[in-house]
């Protein structure tokens, strides 16, 4: 059989035009559908974290900054209510890492799964976009969880609380697809979850008015807020939620943060995808 009859036949079972239109969603499905292999555990995660971060944080030292700061409360309101937007952000922006920053890594380094990819019609930024979006999926169903522990624990009083799961989704978005497009650049990673876990995350939850008002901290520390995208959805969060006052031209300056961080982060990674598997 030659070269040219292979090729017809094989146009024949895939629809080309449509793989060119619509790369990104098949890539995203199939990332999806390898989720599902590890649904139990992905959701077992999911919810137990907010319980142990509400019983231990939310309910126990919550309980006793309540006593103490009196009925004003935290920022004007109580403490689990002030601490759920920070919670729901850190979810979404932890689970899109892990979905954007293994499967990367997996498909250009561990399995070299995107060089087979791209022997398609798939495009390195088809690839690029699919499994982002599939962190958005898992992203979105992780908040969607926290959210609803928080709102079993009391947390939520708010009846605009709601809100506060597309801001979480928008700062995991903003992060993972500025992480991905690190990762996509990586050679070698031996120390890149040591330092991503100790030098970036934990500063990052630690430090970004997740459990107290960055107001509070030490001036020399705020900067770290102030660069970091849970900060920025976390005060948006609180706004959205139960009225934590802000003026015009702070929300647009954490809108604009968030939005720039989301584009940057997808054309880098597009374009690192596209480059690498063309080597």
């Amino acid at each position: 059989m030659s070269l040219t009859n292979i090729r017809q036949g094989s146009l024949a079972l895939v629809n080309v035009a449509r793989v060119q239109s619509r790369g990104a969603l098949y890539v995203a499905q199939s990332r999806i559908r390898q989720m599902m292999k590890w649904i139990w555990i992905i959701l077992g995660i999911a919810v137990a974290n907010p319980v142990l971060y509400l019983v231990s944080v939310g309910v126990g030292l919550g309980g006793l900054i309540d006593k103490s700061v009196g009925p004003a409360g935290v920022d004007g309101v109580k403490y689990l209510t002030f601490l759920a937007p920070a919670l729901l952000a850190q979810a979404a922006i932890q689970g899109t890492i892990d979905e954007t920053v293994f499967p990367t890594l997996e498909g250009f380094k561990w399995f070299k799964t995107f060089f087979s990819m791209n022997a398609t019609p798939l495009s390195g930024k088809q690839i690029s976009y699919g499994v982002f979006l599939a962190a958005i999926f898992r992203a979105t169903y992780t908040v969607l969880l926290y959210f609803g522990v928080m709102w079993a624990f009391g947390a939520l009083e708010s009846v605009h609380a709601w809100l506060a799961i597309p801001t979480a989704i928008f700062a995991g978005a903003s992060f993972g697809a500025l992480m991905q497009a690190l990762a996509a650049k990586l050679e070698d990673e031996n120390i890149f979850f040591t330092v991503l876990g100790r030098f970036v995350m934990m500063p990052l939850f630690m430090f970004s008015g997740t459990f107290f008002p960055l107001t509070s901290m030490p001036s020399f520390l705020q900067w770290i807020g102030w660069i970091s995208p849970l900060w920025h959805s976390t005060e948006l969060g609180r706004h959205l939620t139960y009225g934590h006052p802000l003026s015009t031209t702070m929300i647009w300056v954490h809108f604009i943060f968030l939005s720039v961080m989301l584009v940057g982060g997808l054309y880098f990674s597009a374009r690192i995808f596209t480059k690498r598997l063309a080597k």
